[in-house]
């Protein structure tokens, strides 16, 4: 039975962590983390805390999908000797915060990813064998998300560009253009487009195009429910329970 930390349970993913986790008998809640008073009932043998030392002594595994500034904290914790195996499904990490993950990953196994279900796990790999062959094809990428996400381009979306422009051997940061407006002239051939979409309560839909002359592909993910991210975070825990200490992905888990 594996004991289950989740950073940030007053959260929207952290209720659904809480919610799915119930439903394992395999796996138990041994704490909860936020700065908050929880406004619902857990398990009594469930540790509620603000202190995060307190925290990573109780639990076995850390699910995280709180904020950049939560995950830091996290990670500093775990820097500062409290080592646990962490998932992290935050997005927006700035180079300090990745620069963390890195140095917590030599500490304890890590999994880091942007998105946690197999069909993006999935997506990435199809966008890979697809830019790597269609080499003449134009690309470009619009994610849809609610309209209460603070990122754009989301972390899926950056997750799938940066697979793209590894298939062409180009650099992102070059290549990647994420609005347009105006008189801006052609578009370069080895331009990545990137366009956000916000709006209503949309989990999250992704499509690659690839556009060629007469014909064109478009390759896309849509999640219908917040639980299937829950769901991939919980198994990958329990999968990154028996791994090495390092930095890993969720194809790592899927085996893609």
């Amino acid at each position: 039975m594996a004991r289950f930390g989740i950073h940030g349970a007053n959260g929207r993913m952290g209720r659904l962590l809480v919610s799915s986790l119930l439903q394992r008998e395999e796996h138990t809640i041994a704490a909860a983390f936020d700065r908050d008073a929880l406004d619902f009932a857990l398990p009594p043998q469930t540790l509620v805390t603000n202190d995060l030392r307190a925290f990573l002594k109780e639990i076995e595994i850390a699910v995280d999908f709180t904020s950049p500034s939560g995950t830091e904290a996290l990670l500093e914790a775990v820097l500062g000797g409290a080592p646990k195996p962490l998932v992290i499904g935050v997005t927006g990490l700035n180079p300090h915060q990745q620069n963390l993950l890195k140095q917590a990953a030599e500490k304890a196994p890590v999994l880091y990813a942007t998105n946690m279900s197999l069909g993006i796990a999935l997506l990435d790999n199809l966008v890979f064998a697809a830019a790597k062959a269609l080499k003449d094809f134009d690309i470009e990428i619009t994610e849809t998300h609610h309209n209460r996400k603070k990122d754009a381009p989301s972390g899926t979306a950056l997750t799938l560009a940066a697979t793209a422009a590894k298939a062409r051997e180009i650099e992102l940061e070059k290549a990647m253009v994420s609005g347009r407006n105006g008189a801006i002239g052609g578009r370069s051939a080895d331009e990545i487009g990137v366009l956000s979409l916000r709006g209503g309560d949309v989990v999250g839909e992704h499509t690659v195009g690839f556009y060629g002359e007469g014909e064109y592909i478009r390759l896309s993910h849509t999640a219908t429910s917040r639980a299937t991210f829950a769901i991939g975070a919980i198994k990958a825990g329990s999968w990154l329970l028996s791994q090495p200490n390092g930095l890993y992905s969720i194809r790592d888990y899927f085996q893609l």
